[in-house]
């Protein structure tokens, strides 16, 4: 699979269901008629998933060198503390990734959790939950061929902030990080107003986790609504009272000439608006 900047949905679009396509599995072939390279398939209410049907799928996209990332169950939780919680967790890890691995997916996105009391106890025993949890994952044979990708969330009482995923990404130099530049804009109540502040956190990726894991990373990207506790609501790229925006993070990623995987989240429209958002890319590039 080739390295460049790749762009994609995060799941089927509605369009691609009144097209009338049905199956995941002729998603690639749609995508690559939009100029589209990168799918997210989401594991998110939990793993259903045979090893044939994850061969089938992961074939198709192969075969059409779409990128193909998956979505580990909500549930999970680092922060989860009794010992059956933290086997739960524990298994969410390793169905998804026998699922990811069975399909051939590259890399597998998971969102941190959250916990109540002091903030930074809770991001400790994460970090010491996240460790376990590869061990376990390398010993079972997991983690061959998939990068894990810890993400940045939009409610301000989840563990996510930008801060917090690069310490967990400091965890193991495996660890990716997945910024949701929606999510961050969410949980800092609109915070990202320019390129200067895109900017600013691609810095600090760097700064803390060296230029080739920020070169690389997994970016969500979406409008977004929020309120005081931050992240409501995934929008439209048309629907333009929310933001953040994305031209101005598409400049920097091409002066920097990064390569990461870009997947859109737009509500219902999201492979449409990965289309916009590759042509906002390749403007930036003139």
């Amino acid at each position: 699979m080739s390295e460049h900047i790749r762009f994609g949905p995060a799941g089927n679009s509605d369009g691609f269901y009144a097209a009338g396509y049905k199956q995941t599995r002729q998603a690639p072939a749609w995508l690559r008629g939009l100029g589209l390279d990168a799918f997210e398939y989401s594991f998110g209410h939990g793993v259903r998933m045979g090893a044939d049907t994850g061969a089938a799928i992961g074939a198709a996209f192969a075969a059409e060198d779409v990128a193909l990332s998956v979505h580990l169950p909500y549930f999970i939780n680092l922060a989860a503390e009794d010992s059956e919680r933290r086997k739960k967790n524990l298994g969410y890890f390793t169905d998804g990734l026998r699922a990811a691995q069975s399909m051939g997916a590259r890399r597998a996105v998971f969102h941190p959790g959250s916990g109540k009391g002091d903030r930074a106890a809770i991001l400790e025993r994460a970090k010491g939950f996240l460790r376990e949890i590869l061990a376990a994952l390398e010993a079972d044979g997991l983690l061959q061929g998939i990068t894990l990708c810890p993400e940045t969330m939009g409610k301000i009482n989840q563990l996510g902030s930008l801060d917090e995923v690069i310490a967990l990404c400091r965890v193991d130099e495996r660890l990716w990080p997945a910024i949701d530049f929606g999510h961050l804009h969410c949980r800092g109540l609109g915070t990202i107003q320019s390129r200067e502040d895109y900017a600013a956190i691609l810095d600090a990726l760097e700064n803390n986790l060296g230029r080739e894991r920020t070169r690389t990373l997994h970016i969500h990207f979406s409008r977004m609504e929020f309120t005081a506790g931050g992240e409501k609501m995934h929008h439209t790229l048309a629907d333009t009272q929310y933001g953040p925006e994305f031209q101005p993070l598409a400049e920097e990623l091409a002066q920097r000439n990064y390569q990461p995987i870009i997947i859109c989240e737009s509500r219902g429209t999201q492979a449409e608006d990965a289309v916009l958002l590759r042509e906002m890319y390749e403007r930036a590039l003139c």
